[in-house]
């Protein structure tokens, strides 16, 4: 018997299925009060939680957000694991990338077959418990790999861990992206996802200081610190996943989306297509895949950066340069989401794209405290690129949109592929040259946000115009939108456009 993980769409549900159940539309309230139900739900079936509030979504976004955090604090680690695994293990600079490698290579996997069949068959809830149980697993593994000093057991629990985060990512990113008014949906994952940032940020200064303070101890043979790190982080997880097993997690299903999408069709033009047309999600996945491969390379590799363009810094030291840098991300993070308050995403993405590609040419041509200034800005630059991406790719694929989600979360695993490249380059002709091998990811990345701007700005604005879920008026009002039974489409008019047809339910 052949397990089959849906990836031709066989769980999603069809436009009939959907407006097979318009005749009487759930409401976001029976959505909130049926959240503390555990059980799963269809992801054929409108649970009236495309119509969420600002307000009802801070409770399960909040919850959402820790998450985030504990994934961003795993990936600061990685790159301080990555220098010190060089001294300690005496490995190259391409050998140590193995690390990224693995973890990475994990996002390959998980979101295109299991942790992607689990979200459309179970749910958001129990894809978030089953990725924080393969999370704590992964992190269990870091004792014996330790007790044999083995880089390769270090990049097998690192290969489980990443299949943790990638499940996780796999559910939460689009949850963030939909779980409230489609109005905010960029601002909501880039606010939440800045708490990832801040991960990165006491991660690093943690490692240098208290966390990893004594590795390379007793004659470089010590990993003990490693082993209780991870053992302290399995710990939180398993309970953590307690924890989310009780939360008020709402679902938002494949109906729920479509349902959304043809609320704001008069805005955006909306149409519901196959995903195999969804030109603007393919865009996005191979812009992420070379994006993320080039933020990865570059957050992997810029302590050998710092120590390079300034031979006088330590180790230790270039960990602190990294901790300035990765605040500078945070800082971009949370600058972007206020900017969107205000601001078309789409053009928020386009400037940090540019910013990005600036300074990473700059950095390539400097040396001393003046490269570190210019790679730092860099991070500064590519703080709200991932998520931006992310919302504006799922941008009016309806049914598709956890599908879209999961190969989007999939392009991930482009952090295994730039890594080694970058690294091998090193070896040979220095780190400050190798960030050519980001460079060119960035360019590729580049014609994403230009794509947008030129042919997709109509379409992304109406979804700003949107007020589904922040005018109670038009919860109450959409459910005069016509459903032709003649020809069964649906069409959900804007709330300032809703004219019911002759033939309607």
């Amino acid at each position: 018997m052949v397990f089959r993980f849906g990836l031709g769409g066989e769980q999603e549900p069809t436009m009939e299925d959907i407006h097979a159940q318009q005749g009487r539309r759930p409401s976001a309230v029976e959505a909130m009060a049926n959240n503390r139900r555990r059980k799963s739900v269809s992801d054929k079936v409108v649970t009236g939680a495309a119509q969420i509030t600002t307000r009802q979504s801070i409770v399960p976004v909040a919850l959402v957000t820790i998450l985030f955090f504990m994934w961003g604090f795993a990936y600061g680690l990685l790159d301080v694991l990555n220098k010190h695994f060089q001294e300690v293990l005496n490995i190259s600079r391409a050998e140590s990338s193995g690390l990224q490698g693995a973890y990475f290579g994990a996002y390959f996997i998980g979101p295109l077959t299991y942790s992607g069949w689990i979200v459309r068959k179970f749910g958001y809830r129990w894809t978030f418990i089953t990725g924080l149980c393969i999370y704590g697993v992964g992190a269990l593994l870091f004792w014996p790999s330790g007790v044999k000093r083995s880089f390769g057991g270090f990049c097998g629990s690192m290969f489980v861990v990443g299949s943790g985060l990638s499940t996780l990512e796999t559910s939460a990113n689009p949850f963030i992206a939909t779980c409230g008014p489609p109005k905010w949906s960029e601002l909501r994952l880039n606010l939440s996802q800045a708490f990832q940032a801040i991960g990165t940020v006491v991660a690093p200064v943690l490692a240098s200081y208290v966390l990893f303070k004594n590795v390379g101890g007793e004659n470089g043979k010590s990993l003990q610190s490693v082993q209780w790190v991870y053992l302290g982080i399995a710990c939180f997880v398993f309970l953590l996943a307690v924890v989310f097993f009780f939360a008020p997690i709402p679902e938002v299903t494949d109906a729920d989306m479509a349902d959304q999408a043809e609320m704001t069709t008069a805005a955006t033009g909306y149409e519901d297509k196959p995903l195999r047309k969804q030109y603007t999600l393919f865009w996005g996945v191979a812009a992420q895949f070379c994006y993320v491969g080039a933020q990865v390379a570059i957050a992997g590799y810029f302590i050998n950066y710092a120590t390079e363009v300034k031979p006088s810094l330590t180790s230790a030291q270039g960990s602190n340069q990294l901790a300035i840098a990765q605040a500078l991300f945070a800082i971009g993070r949370f600058t972007a989401a206020i900017a969107m308050k205000f601001l078309k995403p789409r053009l928020i993405l386009l400037t940090y794209m540019t910013g990005v590609i600036i300074f990473i040419a700059a950095a390539i041509g400097s040396h001393g405290n003046a490269g570190i200034a210019t790679l730092s800005l860099v991070l500064f630059f590519e703080s709200c690129i991932f998520p931006t991406i992310f919302t504006l790719s799922l941008r009016g694929l309806g049914r598709h949109t956890k599908r879209g989600a999961s190969f989007l979360v999939s392009s991930v695993s482009g952090g295994a592929v730039f890594p080694p490249m970058l690294g091998a380059v090193a070896d040979a002709r220095g780190t400050r040259i190798a960030m050519c091998i980001p460079l060119a990811g960035f360019l590729v990345a580049w014609s994403f946000p230009i794509y947008l701007n030129i042919f997709k700005a109509k379409e992304l604005d109406g979804f700003r115009k949107s007020r589904v879920g922040i005018d109670a008026a038009f919860d109450k009002d959409s459910r005069l939108g016509s459903v032709s039974v003649e020809t069964g489409k649906g069409f959900r008019e804007n709330h300032l456009e809703i004219t019911p047809t002759n033939k309607s339910v």
